[in-house]
C-alpha cells in the first residue's frame, strides 16, 4: 500500500505542499519568527522518508515538478522591482555598495572559517556559494569543482537562518529603513530571505529581490576573478 502510494507522481507534491501548509498554519497560530514553514516541511519530509523507507528518487518523481517552478517563481519577483523602480534608482549607489560589501563579507567569511576549522579545499569550494540563490549556486559550485549536495544544504541553511533571525536582528540593531532591511535580507539570504522581506513590505521585497539577483552575479564574477588570480 505504502509502496504503491509513494510511487504515484502526486505523492511528492501532496506531501510537500501539505507539510508546508501545516508549517504555515503553525506560524500563523503562534506568531513566532523561528517557526518557519520551509524548515518544518524540510525536516518533516526527511523524517517521513526515513521512517517509511522511501527513497529520495521516488519522492522526487512528484516533488521534482515543484522544483521546476523555482526559476519561474524567481522571475515573478520582477513585479515589485518594477513597482518600486523609482525608489531603487534613488538609492542606487547605496544599494550597489551594500551588495558588494555583502558579497565580499560572504566570501571572506568562508575563507576565514575554513582556515579556522581546517576545512579542505573541496569543502571550501562547496561553501562559497552559500548566499547565492540555488540555481546559480549549483552552477557555480559545479564550475569550481565543489560538491553540489554540500552547496545546496549550505544555501538552504543560510536562507533559513536569515529568514528566522534576520528581521529580529534588524530590530535589535535599530535598522528601520525599508531599503536597508530588504538589502540585508536579499544579499545574505537569497530567495528565502526575500520571502521574509516581502512579508515586511513591498519596498523591502523589491530591494531584496534586486539584491538577490545582483549578489548572485557579483559572486560569480568574484569567484571567476579569484580563479584567474590562482586562489
Amino acid at each position: 500500500m505504502i509502496s504503491a502510494l509513494s510511487n504515484h507522481h502526486l505523492f511528492g507534491i501532496l506531501l510537500t505542499v501539505g507539510l508546508f501548509y501545516c508549517g504555515t498554519w503553525l506560524r500563523n497560530r503562534y506568531q513566532k519568527s523561528w517557526i518557519n514553514p520551509l524548515l518544518i516541511s524540510v525536516f518533516s519530509i526527511v523524517l517521513i522518508l526515513q521512517l517509511v523507507g522511501i527513497s529520495y528518487d521516488t519522492y522526487m518523481k512528484g516533488a521534482g515538478i515543484i522544483h521546476d517552478f523555482l526559476g519561474p517563481v524567481t522571475v515573478v519577483l520582477a513585479l515589485p522591482l518594477y513597482r518600486q523602480r523609482m525608489l531603487l534608482l534613488k538609492y542606487k549607489y547605496a544599494i550597489m555598495g551594500g551588495i558588494i560589501s555583502g558579497v565580499f563579507a560572504s566570501l571572506v567569511s568562508v575563507f576565514v572559517l575554513a582556515r579556522v576549522f581546517h576545512l579542505d579545499e573541496l569543502l571550501t569550494r562547496s561553501l562559497l556559494p552559500h548566499s547565492v540563490t540555488t540555481p546559480i549556486g549549483i552552477a557555480l559550485t559545479n564550475s569550481i569543482g565543489g560538491v553540489e549536495g554540500i552547496t545546496v544544504v549550505s544555501i538552504i541553511l543560510t536562507g533559513l537562518f536569515g529568514a528566522m533571525v534576520g528581521a529580529g536582528l534588524l530590530r535589535v540593531m535599530r535598522i528601520t529603513h525599508p531599503v536597508a532591511r530588504g538589502l540585508s535580507l536579499g544579499t545574505a539570504s537569497h530567495a528565502i530571505g526575500t520571502s521574509k522581506a516581502l512579508e515586511l513590505g513591498e519596498t523591502e521585497g523589491a530591494v531584496s529581490s534586486l539584491a538577490m539577483g545582483v549578489a548572485a552575479i557579483t559572486t560569480v564574477l568574484a569567484v571567476a576573478v579569484m580563479q584567474l588570480a590562482g586562489w
